[in-house]
């Protein structure tokens, strides 16, 4: 086994919201640092481009060989009460022609400027060494003569840098702050909203063969917890349902082979008690093997059952005949028939895909059922007619004792017996022959049920057809 324990569902959400608010906090964070730097550029650009118009309009008034006696003049008042601007003029030879605030831009000046650049001028960022960080454009302006000169400005961004440093170390510290407010939140959060799940833990910890009736109340659980809820109480109402099936099918069996066994023993007490003649030995171990062959074949039923419940009873298919299938059962039991005094009658014909063998067994409990409690004179009929699509219907039906509605259901199970009046004297069972039924029909994918009403028990059955 493992050593390390793996982290817990609410440690995971917590961790998975924590990083998920960080990332949207982190990204936010850069976005509004991105468009503070923008804004800062765009004002410094605002800047520096009025600072170069005006400068472009006073050199335009001045002919090439005055500007550099007129400039400090007309240029110099320009930079009043603006210390973060520098403005240097130079002829094209880089000769300055003026020189105003921080001093000529050496940096600035090594970007090359084209005539065609002279109405769009791009901006630059750097600086000189020991100097504070810029940002300028490079333009050329005419004078009043038409020659071309170089105007550089340039605007300290110092001031800049430090507030988006500044924003960045209060960013961090934010996110910080709020990763561990966040982390906490999402697990408190994650904590109860997994609370639910706490009910879940502790019906399971209940849940024993005593306790399958408790349930678990899913009104007031969170929708996604629901169905899993639902689908908890109904397991557990089957396992309910099952549990005490087959706590009344052990009992059932137990008291079953108690009957004969007690039989065998009182018969072999009895034979043992004094000395008795061959004939009357013989007559003992007669009916022995009658109650032997009661419990082999209860036995053999009973396998028969738990093999078909598990899914281990896998019917041989191949095609079958049910009129010709139900004639051979006729016949079989016609003997049994005669001597009561009972008719049967077999009408309609059709093929089905199974099991013949199966089939004629599960038939021939429902024909043996309806002969046992069919009086003298009666008429048992057995109809085979088309039912819904890609079906076939088998109606067994004979006039007898009523079967009450609340036992209908039950007749299937096990060991069920409805009532004494419908087991005639001197006729016992296993009690199995119709759990058998049900079993073989439903391995053959069919559906079968039982009606009694007006004097008459109607058992049917519906099997898939060819």
């Amino acid at each position: 086994m493992s050593l390390h324990r793996r982290p817990s569902l609410t440690l995971r959400l917590a961790l998975l919201f924590a990083l998920l608010s960080t990332l949207i906090l982190l990204g936010l964070g850069l976005f509004v640092g991105r468009e503070v730097e923008a804004h800062f550029q765009e004002g410094d650009l605002e800047e520096l481009h009025g600072k170069l118009t005006l400068s472009r309009g006073i050199i335009a008034t001045l002919p090439a060989d005055e500007l550099l006696e007129a400039l400090p003049k007309r240029l110099g008042p320009a930079l009043l009460g603006h210390p973060h601007l520098g403005l240097t003029v130079l002829d094209r030879e880089g000769f300055p022609l003026f020189s105003g605030g921080a001093g000529i831009p050496e940096w600035l000046l090594r970007h090359p400027v084209a005539p065609g650049e002279a109405e769009h001028p791009q901006a630059y960022a750097g600086g000189d060494p020991g100097r504070k960080p810029q940002r300028g454009i490079l333009a050329l302006a005419r004078t009043a003569d038409g020659q071309w000169v170089q105007v550089a400005i340039t605007v300290d961004i110092e001031h800049h840098q430090h507030f988006m440093a500044s924003f960045f170390r209060s960013l961090a510290w934010a996110l910080g702050l709020a990763i561990l407010g966040n982390l906490l939140c999402a697990w408190i959060a994650a904590r109860r909203g997994l609370a639910p799940l706490g009910q879940l833990l502790g019906l399971a910890r209940r849940v024993s063969g005593e306790r399958l009736h408790e349930r678990l109340e899913t009104e007031h659980l969170p929708l996604e917890l629901q169905p899993l809820a639902q689908e908890l109480n109904q397991m557990l109402a089957r396992l309910e349902d099952a549990f005490t099936r087959l706590s009344g099918a052990a009992s059932d069996i137990a008291h079953e082979l108690r009957t004969p066994v007690t039989a065998l023993m009182t018969q072999t007490q009895v034979a043992l008690s004094r000395a008795r003649s061959a004939e009357e030995y013989r007559e003992v171990l007669y009916s022995s093997l009658e109650e032997h062959e009661r419990l082999s074949r209860m036995i053999g039923d009973m396998l028969f059952l738990a093999q078909a419940e598990n899914g281990l009873m896998v019917p041989h298919r191949e095609q079958v005949d049910l009129a010709a299938l139900l004639q051979s059962l006729g016949e079989f039991y016609g003997l049994l028939a005669e001597e009561k005094g009972i008719r049967l009658e077999v009408s309609g014909s059709a093929t089905v895909t199974g099991d013949a063998l199966m089939l004629r067994r599960a038939l021939g409990n429902l024909l043996s059922n309806a002969l046992r409690y069919t009086a003298s004179g009666a008429t048992v009929r057995i109809r085979i007619e088309p039912g819904s699509p890609g079906e076939v219907n088998i109606s067994v039906e004979n006039p007898g004792p009523p079967i009450p509605a609340a036992q209908l259901e039950r007749i299937f199970e096990r060991f069920h017996r409805v009532d004494a009046a419908r087991q005639r004297e001197g006729e016992s069972g296993t009690g199995l022959g119709l759990a058998i039924t049900r079993s073989i029909v439903l391995a053959h994918g069919g559906r079968i049920r039982a009606e009694s009403e007006d004097g008459l028990t109607r058992f049917c059955l519906s099997l898939p057809g060819c």
